[in-house]
């Protein structure tokens, strides 16, 4: 049963921030946001971590950057089972899979659209919106109109529409890749399109607020204790600060209209008042500034920059800004914010006329006799005199250059349509099968597929089976050149074929000796199993194959008949899927069908049960002997689907109830064709049968049928 997790979230920044802000004016504004009034502010790390508290904080969000979100609803874990059979009197497998439906709240005000979705760090989609594991996704965008979704008003009832605010919607995730548990998830939401003005994010925090700062972010993540705390670190960021305005705020900057103090044609002096200046030591002024911020080339993950001054002095400074800027960008910042420290040692306090009593605290002004640019701290009024104290303003800071490091983001590779492929061949050991064995193999177009869930019907689509998911991806390709046909019992080092690959990320190995003895590098080229001691690489997705071992386990017959175009599947036991089926089978085609997370439709090909995996390869070695009454006699030597090795040099074992053959003998003597039944691995072909060329032919007789026919043709 759903669970409600959170029946309602905490505010978000916002709301009336009544007057001026800041000690700059002297009037409060520590309007509490997440429940009893706070002087926190943003920090990075609250966006790193997922969380399905009651009350927890929910950020107002604005341009783009990665947020983890909060957990506001999920069902229990739905778990699914599919059965397998290995055969006749062998025990049913069963594999259970789970999946989960879950609600994630995003940002306490409206967004445009998501990007990618990170899941434990490794992307869950892509910037193309694709997804990489196989799940529902509905987002909601938190326009005012916005309904409950369906989902989550099916398994609750009445719900909360969250309007305002936006969420996405998980609809039977699939877990399996994640342990079986809901993921931890961050997003890459974009709220508006394009840079951001922090003057623009503090008018929408705070309607009392105007005026423009020039500092732009990529994105911010508006949170914290205070709507003041979270102006003054825009503020102390973008290099800007605030000043009464009426009955609101205006947010200025070095950038600003300045004020030019009036002489008004008398002299501070001849007033009896004096200009003063102090200098504050070097030690208070910070000797690094460090500012934390988020890092688009990082996939927004938290960098750091630093400035530092030469000089005396112990303090650092560092500064957490949960916005989204370029390494330049911060360095930038960081070297203004030290720039201005610097500046802040030096205070002025001059004196002037009655009209300057306009001036406001905040202001930018042009004084009389002292260069540059000042930012009016104080104002006092005694008599007819008003007094300005004055700190001095710097240039921003050239644009500085940065780097952000090593970027290791998740790879965002295409999953692209899955590739399917079913076929019967004898089994990949040395043990024989009790039942026709199909095998299928599978993988992607993109480098980013994973699994396939898979169905097989034995009777034409009149009923299917579920039979789980595809086993890891495997290397399938196309054959672009085939190479000429040539003996199984040699090593071919003249022949080689070239294959193209599904993608570029599917690559090959080469093998030593020892490795071919063991089996690997089992390659199906059209119907013929092929060992292969050397891969090249030609470039993009084509390779050539050679040092060949050709026919392997009983497929000489298809060495040579291959084309162009035709299949090309490396068969590893991890990439490998097998599935026993009744005997029934043999002879009929089963239908496969593959469902990926990137099929529109499933994949449907279809395995031709011959027998190939249960049936004797076919005899070998066939030779004859003239006898002496003009007879011939003829022999070969078994093989057993029990013994591909055949390490020891001897008879290989039976793997069969009984030794049986099935021989044709034909020829002008013998009047066309006759047949034998023989229980040994030789017959006699009489001196009559040999009155012109004779063709024999010998099938071994199995369990389960005859094997392949192997031939020798007598001379007269």
């Amino acid at each position: 049963m759903a669970t409600l997790i959170l029946t309602a979230v905490g505010s978000a920044v916002g709301g009336p921030i009544g007057g001026a802000i800041g000690a700059l004016i002297g009037q409060a504004a520590d309007h509490a946001l997440f429940g009893a009034k706070r002087r926190e502010g943003p920090r990075l790390v609250e966006l790193a971590v997922q969380t399905s508290s009651y009350g927890a904080q929910i950020p107002r969000l604005y341009g783009t950057i990665r947020v983890a979100g909060t957990v506001i609803w999920a069902t229990d874990l739905i778990e699914s089972r599919s059965s397998s059979h290995s055969g006749k009197g062998q025990p049913g497998v069963s594999t259970y899979s789970y999946a989960a439906s879950f609600a994630v709240l995003l940002s306490a005000r409206a967004i445009r659209r998501v990007g990618r979705i990170w899941a434990e760090g490794k992307l869950l989609r892509g910037a193309a919106g694709d997804f990489k594991t196989a799940t529902g996704f509905r987002l909601h965008l938190g326009g005012e109109d916005q309904a409950v979704d369906p989902l989550i008003a099916s398994a609750e009832g009445p719900s909360p529409a969250y309007r305002g605010a936006a969420y996405a919607v998980f609809e039977m995730l699939q877990l399996a890749d994640f342990g079986n548990r809901i993921p931890s998830l961050t997003f890459e939401v974009v709220a508006d399109e394009g840079p951001v003005l922090v003057s623009t994010i503090a008018r929408a925090l705070a309607g009392e607020v105007s005026g423009t700062a020039t500092l732009a972010v990529g994105g911010f993540a508006a949170s914290g204790g205070s709507v003041r705390a979270v102006l003054e670190m825009l503020g102390q960021a973008g290099g800007a600060w605030f000043a009464p305005s009426g009955a609101g705020l205006v947010m200025r900057d070095a950038a600003g209209a300045t004020v030019a103090v009036a002489d008004e044609g008398f002299s501070a002096e001849a007033r009896g008042v004096r200009r003063t200046r102090a200098v504050a030591a070097i030690e208070t002024v910070p000797r690094t500034v460090t500012v934390g911020y988020y890092d688009a080339a990082r996939d927004y993950q938290a960098g750091l920059q630093r400035a530092r001054r030469p000089g005396a002095g112990v303090r650092d400074l560092s500064i957490e800004v949960p916005a989204v800027l370029e390494a330049g960008a911060a360095k930038t910042v960081a070297e203004t914010m030290l720039a201005r420290a610097e500046a802040g040692r030096v205070r002025r306090t001059v004196a002037a006329g009655f009209a300057a009593m306009a001036i406001a605290p905040g202001s930018c002004v042009t004084v009389p006799g002292e260069g540059g640019v000042w930012r009016v701290a104080d104002v006092s009024i005694e008599g007819m005199v008003t007094s300005l104290g004055l700190v001095p303003l710097v240039a921003a800071s050239l644009p500085a250059s940065a780097t952000s490091g090593r970027v290791s983001g998740a790879v965002d590779a295409l999953v692209g349509a899955t590739i399917l492929r079913a076929f019967e061949v004898a089994g990949l050991d040395d043990v024989p099968l009790s039942a026709p064995r199909m095998t299928v193999v599978a993988a992607g177009m993109g480098a980013a597929w994973r699994q396939a869930a898979l169905l097989y019907s034995v009777d034409d689509g009149v009923s299917w089976v579920a039979a789980g998911a595809t086993a890891a991806p495997g290397v399938i390709g196309t054959i672009a050149v085939v190479a000429l046909a040539a003996p199984s019992t040699l090593i071919d080092l003249r022949g080689a074929f070239e294959v193209v690959l599904a993608h570029p990320d599917m690559a090959l190995g080469d093998a030593d000796a020892a490795g071919l003895d063991r089996g690997v590098n089992l390659a199906l080229l059209g119907d013929e199993l092929v060992q292969f001691g050397r891969a090249e690489p030609l470039g993009g997705a084509r390779w050539r194959l050679s040092m060949l071992l050709r026919g392997r386990r009983g497929t000489e017959a298809a060495a040579g008949a291959q084309a162009i175009g035709d299949r090309f599947v490396a068969l590893e036991e991890e990439t490998a899927r097998t599935f026993d089926l009744p005997v029934a089978v043999l002879g009929r085609d089963v239908r496969v069908l593959a469902s990926g997370v990137a099929d529109t439709a499933p994949v449907e090909t279809r395995c031709v049960m011959l027998g190939a995996s249960v049936v004797p390869p076919a005899p070998a070695h066939l030779a004859y002997r003239p006898e002496a009454d003009g007879s011939a006699t003829v022999s070969w030597v078994r093989r057993s689907r029990a013994g591909w090795r055949w390490i020891d040099g001897v008879d290989a074992p039976l793997a069969e109830e009984r030794e049986a053959y099935r021989v044709t003998v034909s020829g002008a003597g013998a009047g066309g064709a006759r047949t034998i039944e023989v229980t040994a691995p030789s017959v006699t072909v009489s001196a009559v049968e040999r009155i012109g060329p004779v063709v024999v032919t010998v099938r071994q007789r199995g369990v389960f049928g005859e094997s392949p026919p192997a031939t020798v043709t007598i001379a007269p």
